[in-house]
C-alpha cells in the first residue's frame, strides 16, 4: 500500500499525541514506536499539526512533479481557491505567471471544477434522488466513510470532488496534456488518478519548489466576478454558491471530523431526512488544511481573503451529463472482528483495572476510555504499558514495596525538612507507633536536624556516617541524600547497635584476657624471682611466650 504519511522513527517520544488527535485511531504502537495504519487512516492530517516532535512525514512529489514537467507534454496546474490565504498579496495571474516559469503551460483554479461540482448537487436534490445528501468534495471525509461507516455510503453524492472534475475538464480541452493539483490537502494524494490527476501537491511543496528556483510572486491584477465557486474552501462556502435552494430540504455545513462523525452516526440510525450536508475534515475547511504554509495558519483572517476575492456569479462551465462526473465510492471497511466482553475485561485486569471505578477513562493513552484502549491491545494497536495511571500505580507499588519491607530506615523530608514519607523500619528504630504521629511534622521532633540542614545547603550527600542515638540508644549508619530534581531529602539508617555492641562485648574479653594475662604474668615473675636459681633460661622462654599472647589480644 502506498504510504503517503509515515512516521519519523528516530523522533517519536512516546507522546501519544497522534493517537489523542487520530479521530480513527489508525496508529499502532508498538516497541516505544508508533505507526500508521494506512487501510484505516483517512489521511485528515491531525496528527501531523498534532505532533510535537514533528515526527510525521508526508511523502513528497515533487520529482514526480518535475518529471511529469519534462515529459515533452503540456502541463497544467489546478490551484486550489485556498491559495489565497496560503500566499500573501497574490491573484490568480500571479500564481500563473510564477509557474508558467516552472515550466507548466496554463494555470487555472480548481474553483472551476466546484462550479460544476454545485451544479450536479443540485441536480441531484432538484431530481430528489437521495433524501440525505453528503457532499463528496473532501477526500477525508470520503476516506472516513468508505473505511469506517460504509453503512453510510449511499448517502455520499455519487460525484467527483472538484479537483478531479477540474482537472478532466483541462483535458478535455487541452488533448494530450498532463495535470497537477496543487493545494493545502495531504488526502488529495491519494484520491489523485493519473487518468484525470497526474499528481497532486501540497501548498508546501510549491513553496519549497518555487524556493530551490528563485521564483517570486508579484502581485498581478485581476478582475472576474464569475468567481463565487471561489468560497468552497470554507466552511458553508459550497452552500453559499447555491442560491437557489430547494425549501424541502434542511442545508447544513458540517467541519471538523469529530463532528462529522457525530452527524454520521446520526444519519446512519435515521435521525436525519431530507438535507443536504456540506461536509470537510478540516475545522474551517480546506483553509484550515494540513499542508497549508506554516506560517499562514489565522482562520479569521484566511476566510476574510477568500471572501473578499470571491465574485458573484458562476464560472463558465461546460454542461456535463451527470454520467461524465459521476463517481460510485466503494466501501474500503477492513472486516471486523466481534470481541467478547470477557476478553475486553481480561485486558483491563492486566491494566489493574478490576472494578468499573477503577476506569478513569483519563485519555493520557490517546484514546477515549479505558474499554476503547483494551479493545486496542487486543487488536494489536496499543500496549498495556501506554496507560499512565497503570504505569503510575505500578511504580508507584514497586516504589512502597521496596521501602515497606527494606530493613532499613526511610524518612523522607521536603525542603521545610517536614517528614513526608517513613517507612516501618524507621518507626521501629525511634520508637513511633504510627507513622502518621510524624508525617507533616518538622524533622527536629524525632532526629537531629543538623545532618539534614547541612546535605540540602551544601547540595552535598552524606555516606555512612556513624553516629548514636542517645535518645533511642541505638547506633546507626547514616546515609543523608538530596535530590534536586524532586526537592526531597532522604534519609537511609541502617541499624547498627547489635554490631557495636557485640563489638564492645569481644573488646571487654579481650581487656578482661589482657588483663589477667598480666596479672598471671606479674605473678609468675614474683615465683620465678623466688626460685631464679632453679630455673635459669625457663624463666626468660615463659615471659616471651606470655608477653606475645598479651600483644596478641590487644591487637584484636
Amino acid at each position: 500500500m502506498t504510504e503517503f504519511l509515515k512516521f519519523k522513527k528516530s523522533n517519536c517520544k512516546n507522546c501519544y499525541k497522534c493517537i489523542r488527535n487520530c479521530p480513527v485511531k489508525s496508529i499502532r504502537f508498538s516497541e516505544n514506536q508508533a505507526n500508521i495504519i494506512h487501510e484505516e487512516c483517512v489521511l485528515c492530517g491531525h496528527c501531523v499539526l498534532g505532533c510535537p516532535q514533528n515526527a510525521k512525514e508526508i511523502r513528497n512529489d515533487l520529482d514526480s512533479a518535475k518529471k511529469i514537467l519534462n515529459s515533452g507534454k503540456p502541463v497544467y496546474a489546478s490551484i486550489a481557491p485556498s491559495f489565497i490565504a496560503n500566499y500573501d498579496n497574490v491573484t490568480i495571474k500571479s500564481i500563473e505567471e510564477a509557474l508558467i516559469k516552472l515550466g507548466f503551460a496554463g494555470v487555472e483554479e480548481t474553483a472551476v471544477g466546484a462550479t460544476i461540482v454545485k451544479k450536479q448537487y443540485e441536480n441531484i436534490i432538484l431530481n430528489k434522488t437521495q433524501d440525505v445528501i453528503i457532499s463528496s468534495c473532501c477526500p477525508s471525509i470520503n476516506m472516513l466513510i468508505q473505511k469506517h461507516y460504509a453503512e453510510a455510503l449511499q448517502y455520499l453524492a455519487p460525484v467527483m470532488s472538484p479537483m478531479h472534475i477540474h482537472c478532466k475538464d483541462l483535458k478535455r480541452r487541452y488533448p494530450d496534456s498532463k495535470t497537477i493539483f496543487i493545494g493545502p490537502c495531504i488526502a488529495k494524494k491519494a484520491e489523485a488518478a493519473p487518468n484525470d490527476v497526474d499528481c497532486a501537491l501540497t501548498f508546501e511543496e510549491l513553496s519549497e519548489w518555487l524556493a530551490s528556483e528563485r521564483v517570486n510572486f508579484n502581485y498581478a491584477e485581476e478582475k472576474n466576478d464569475n468567481t463565487r465557486a471561489r468560497l468552497f474552501p470554507t466552511t458553508g462556502g459550497i452552500l453559499r454558491t447555491m442560491p437557489d435552494r430547494d425549501p424541502s430540504y434542511a442545508y447544513i455545513a458540517v467541519d471538523g471530523i469529530e463532528n462529522s462523525i457525530n452527524v454520521i452516526e446520526d444519519i446512519i440510525k435515521g435521525n436525519i431526512s431530507k438535507c443536504f450536508i456540506e461536509m470537510s475534515a478540516c475545522t474551517g475547511s480546506c483553509i484550515g488544511g494540513p499542508a497549508m504554509d506554516k506560517a499562514h495558519r489565522a482562520p479569521v483572517r484566511d476566510y476574510v481573503a477568500v471572501n473578499s476575492y470571491a465574485g458573484i456569479g458562476d464560472y463558465p462551465v461546460y454542461d456535463y451529463k451527470s454520467t461524465q462526473v459521476s463517481k460510485k465510492y466503494q466501501s474500503m471497511a477492513a472486516l471486523k472482528i466481534n470481541i467478547s466482553d470477557s476478553a475486553i475485561e481480561d485486558v483491563l485486569r492486566q491494566m489493574g483495572k478490576t472494578k468499573p471505578e477503577h476506569e478513569l477513562n483519563c485519555g493520557s493513552c490517546g484514546y477515549h476510555t479505558c474499554r476503547e484502549k483494551a479493545l486496542a491491545v487486543i487488536y494489536g494497536k496499543a500496549t498495556i504499558t501506554m496507560c499512565l495511571p497503570y504505569l503510575k500505580d505500578k511504580a508507584e507499588s514497586f516504589s512502597d514495596t521496596i521501602i515497606k519491607n527494606t530493613p532499613n530506615a526511610v524518612i523522607v523530608l521536603n525542603e521545610n525538612f517536614e517528614v513526608q514519607q517513613i517507612n516501618i523500619s524507621a518507626c521501629n528504630l525511634i520508637n513511633v507507633r504510627n507513622p502518621q504521629n510524624v508525617i507533616g511534622e518538622q524533622v527536629v521532633r524525632i532526629l537531629d536536624p543538623k545532618p539534614f540542614i547541612d546535605a540540602y545547603q551544601s547540595k552535598r550527600n552524606i555516606y555512612n556516617n556513624y553516629l548514636y542515638l542517645p535518645e533511642y540508644r541505638k547506633y546507626v549508619d547514616q546515609s543523608i541524600l538530596y535530590d534536586n530534581d524532586y526537592h526531597i531529602i532522604i534519609c537511609v539508617m541502617r541499624d547498627v547497635t547489635d554490631e557495636v555492641r557485640e563489638r564492645e562485648k569481644k573488646e571487654q574479653i579481650s581487656r578482661n584476657t589482657i588483663e589477667t594475662t598480666d596479672r598471671v604474668i606479674e605473678k609468675q615473675m614474683r615465683t620465678i624471682q623466688e626460685i631464679a636459681s632453679l630455673l635459669g633460661e625457663t624463666t626468660a622462654e615463659t615471659k616471651v611466650a606470655l608477653t606475645k599472647l598479651k600483644e596478641s589480644l590487644k591487637n584484636e
